[in-house]
């Protein structure tokens, strides 16, 4: 058995599909078929239940895929370890942030990063926040950057990044020569939500006392679809100030703060309490916090 071998077998087993797996290990399902028959031959036993639409772990498969995780994470583990018998970071930075986190706040962090450390390669797993402390959980990543509030027992969670939510409206709105808008006036508009997500939950909540009079005219799945739909003046929405900076720089939307009413989307730095951090990943947790102002003492 060979480290090919075994991610391979853990595609196939997370993606339900031989093909699928192929795309995701840059083979041809072929080769993919032919790595999982040399595994099973080796094991003496089946691994994969391919009689269905869906290829599923048979019972020795789920035994055996245990392993192969564990096996998996060794040799990332050994990896960073001989890569750290250096002072000088080097080898994978692996962090997890959602869409949103990667596009507007983390750029010119990552940007420095690559000026300070050209040797480190750095791989980013996007998804939402619940998704990414699974993978530092399992130590599949080694540091998140995570919309709060978390709650995990196994992290030390540290706020680094606070930004306002404001109403976007279009330039040509009525609201838009306001400075202030009261959420009653707003709702008389309508409104562009984002399906999913922490904003959604806060928006929710913002408007549930207004249900009766409320107008989504459209549930987007991303905040660049959003921002184009509002500077297009479809409707209105609220978005953290940061997100949105080009677009109000461009002239293409305004922000308003909303009376009576303070929202705002914190961010958290969060990694293992029980491990100790890589050399890439420490100088990247050091940038980050001095980048985004951050105190040192952690939260949690």
């Amino acid at each position: 058995m060979d480290f090919d071998q075994l991610t391979t077998f853990l595609e196939v087993a997370r993606q339900g599909s031989f093909s699928r797996a192929g795309e995701k290990v840059f083979r041809s399902q072929s080769a993919v078929s032919a790595q999982i028959r040399q595994l099973e031959q080796e094991y003496g036993d089946r691994l994969l239940d391919r009689s269905g639409k869906t290829v599923k772990l048979t019972p020795a498969g789920q035994v055996f895929y245990e392993y192969a995780e564990r096996m998996k994470a060794l040799r990332e583990e050994s990896l960073v370890a001989v890569a750290d018998h250096s002072s000088t970071p080097r080898g994978t930075l692996r962090v997890g942030a959602n869409e949103a986190t990667c596009l507007y706040v983390l750029p010119e962090v990552f940007g420095e990063y690559c000026r300070r450390y050209p040797p480190v390669q750095i791989s980013i797993y996007r998804n939402f926040s619940y998704k990414i402390v699974e993978k530092l959980e399992n130590g599949q990543v080694e540091v998140g950057v995570l919309t709060l509030p978390i709650t995990s027992p196994s992290l030390k969670i540290q706020p680094i990044f606070r930004d306002k939510l404001l109403l976007m409206v279009s330039p040509k709105n009525p609201l838009a020569k306001h400075k202030v808008v009261p959420v009653s006036e707003a709702v008389k508009y309508p409104l562009l939500f984002p399906k999913t997500g922490h904003t959604r939950r806060m928006l929710d909540k913002l408007f549930r006392p207004y249900n009766s009079e409320l107008q989504v005219r459209m549930e987007l799945p991303s905040i660049g679809m959003i921002k184009s739909f509002v500077a297009a003046d479809l409707g209105v929405s609220l978005i953290s100030a940061s997100f949105a900076r080009d677009e109000v720089d461009a002239g293409r939307v305004k922000l308003i703060d909303l009376q009576d009413v303070e929202l705002y989307r914190e961010l958290g730095l969060a990694y293992r309490r029980d491990r100790t951090l890589s050399v890439a990943s420490t100088a990247f947790i050091t940038l980050l916090r001095q980048m985004t102002g951050a105190g040192k003492k952690a939260d949690a």
